[in-house]
């Protein structure tokens, strides 16, 4: 397996209009950023990943562009961001961007033209037909928008403030790629690409047998000669990373999009956890994880995440966000930096921050959770009914403010927040974290730290044991001579771990553990405390 420098990275995920806000208007900028990138360093990561900040209506939180070159007012100038990059490459980090090229504001000036009439030289930037199938979109119960414009249907896999960029038309993969040219001259380090396997299309948009399921609208015909041509056009001739979010995809397409042979991307997100376990099921994680490793070890290489700003806390959707938020928290990030794949630490989340659930609908900010809740309410559905059916996975619940300390709005700003404060951040705040020796935020550095210094939690073989256990989850890294052994109790109870007599009469040093040292174990076993996670070296 080749080594390289991103493999062996932690990134740290900036939401920024959460991050830190310096002029008080309620949203965090990158002036913010930069006044906490001492903070980031201190935790260990080696790679920023950044939100979108480029020109934007801010309909959908930045990913509706309508300038790819320039920098949205709320979030500062391209002179703060000029220096927020030397500022990361100054602490030895690096910074990707998110590059989203699936679509465009309806406010860009590209679709500005290309609405403008049927025969404008920018029509085919996008898609446009006169009739419409029975496809939806992620926010909408159509992909088709008519526009009165020219009496034709344009299409929007997400907003219908949020067109579809023809990706066929070959000017517009040159316009996107001179954009690219122009952020990685800057001197960014990579990209984080949304959607990326929803650039290509179906051929003559046939009616779904389901249009419900909408994987219709990703890992078409064309997309990875789209990929291998931005490679070989742009990213081949800089020495950078790049990530997709791809949806909809089995191990087997992984393989097709970051297959090392194959001159695509480096890596990926795929969602068969964050998209389909709506709450923690460990058969099917393991199962996951499992059939993950098979497919892509040695070939392509993965990530590992749990929450991010489209996914509700981890705390709050796979563990205990009460009596055992520390616990819980802690155990979960054992399991990510210590299975195979890049892990994603995302703002708040080394602090242990849990979801939110807030009162009304009208709290809420997220487009995708009110355009769902007007839709199932038009259908005659109960308001409350409905609102309390998307509580548990509303894409807000990872969104509010980042919590600094104690003070008024979590000291993350002076005005008013963008969007509701959790009313926990008396309790869990950065400040508290830095004063407690035994918080989640050291936990995470401890385990990142680990990650730099042994190469097992990297290039290890994983091999799982006691796959039938309903409450641990077990599995080694092994590199060379070294063999280490992950016991994760990721349960509310108290559990015996029988391990094979093998490996219990092999248990060496305790590598790192979330609770206190046992003065004694059970003799037929080792006694879990609930969500204790345990590493041990193997002799």
């Amino acid at each position: 397996m080749n080594k390289t420098w991103w493999k062996e990275a932690v990134v740290y995920q900036i939401y920024w209009r959460s991050f830190f806000d310096t002029n008080g208007d309620g949203f965090g900028d990158l002036q913010g950023i930069i006044e906490k990138l001492d903070y980031v360093r201190s935790l260990g990561v080696d790679v920023i990943w950044l939100n979108p900040c480029y020109g934007s209506p801010d309909v959908d939180n930045g990913y509706d562009i309508s300038d790819y070159r320039s920098v949205m007012a709320k979030a500062g100038t391209m002179q703060d961001f000029d220096r927020l990059l030397a500022e990361v490459h100054a602490r030895g980090m690096k910074l990707i961007m998110d590059l989203v090229v699936n679509h465009t504001s309806d406010q860009h000036p590209w679709f500005q033209e290309s609405r403008s009439s049927k025969d404008n030289p920018k029509r085919d930037y996008y898609i446009w037909r006169s009739e419409k199938n029975n496809w939806r979109s992620y926010f909408t119960p159509s992909t088709w928008e008519l526009d009165d414009r020219t009496g034709e249907y344009y299409f929007h896999s997400f907003a219908t403030e949020q067109p579809d960029l023809n990706w066929s038309n070959p000017r517009v993969r040159e316009e996107i790629y001179n954009m690219m040219r122009f952020w990685l001259d800057k001197g960014i380090d990579g990209f984080r690409m949304d959607v990326i396997n929803l650039l290509a299309k179906q051929a003559g948009f046939p009616d779904a047998d389901n249009p419900d399921v909408i994987s219709y609208l990703g890992n078409n015909p064309g997309i990875h000669e789209y990929l291998q041509e931005m490679h070989e056009r742009v990213l081949v001739h800089y020495d950078v990373f790049t990530v997709g979010e791809i949806p909809f995809v089995s191990p087997e397409d992984g393989v097709l999009y970051v297959g090392e042979e194959r001159s695509e991307l480096n890596t990926l997100f795929h969602f068969e956890v964050c998209d389909y376990m709506a709450h923690w099921d460990i058969h099917r994680f393991k199962e996951i994880q499992k059939r993950w490793y098979d497919g892509m070890w040695g070939k392509g290489w993965n990530s590992q995440f749990l929450n991010n700003h489209d996914h509700t806390r981890l705390v709050t959707r796979f563990g205990n966000d009460a009596a055992y938020r520390v616990e819980s928290a802690k155990c979960f990030a054992t399991l990510l930096h210590t299975l195979p794949g890049m892990p994603y630490v995302y703002q708040g989340e080394e602090i242990g921050m849990t979801g939110v659930r807030f009162p009304s609908i009208d709290d809420y900010n997220d487009i995708a959770m009110k355009n769902k809740y007007q839709e199932e309410v038009a259908k005659g559905r109960e308001p409350q009914e409905v609102f309390e059916s998307l509580l548990h996975l509303a894409r807000d619940n990872s969104r509010t403010p980042m919590q600094w300390d104690d003070t008024a709005n979590a000291g993350f700003s002076k005005g008013q927040p963008w969007l509701k404060m959790n009313p926990n951040y008396r309790d869990i705040n950065v400040k508290q974290a830095l004063a407690d020796p035994d918080s989640v935020f050291y936990y995470y550095q401890k385990l990142i730290r680990l990650r730099k210094e042994n190469d097992v939690m990297i290039y290890g073989v994983y091999e799982p044991i006691l796959d039938d256990d309903a409450r641990i989850y077990a599995y080694y890294r092994t590199l060379g001579d070294l063999k280490w052994l992950v016991l994760l109790n990721i349960s509310e109870e108290e559990t015996l771990c029988r391990l094979p007599d093998a490996a219990a009469a092999r248990l060496g040093e305790t590598i790192i553990r979330n609770y206190p040292e046992r003065i004694a174990e059970a003799a037929d076993g080792l006694l879990l405390r609930p969500y204790e996670a345990r590493i041990y070296q193997i002799n």
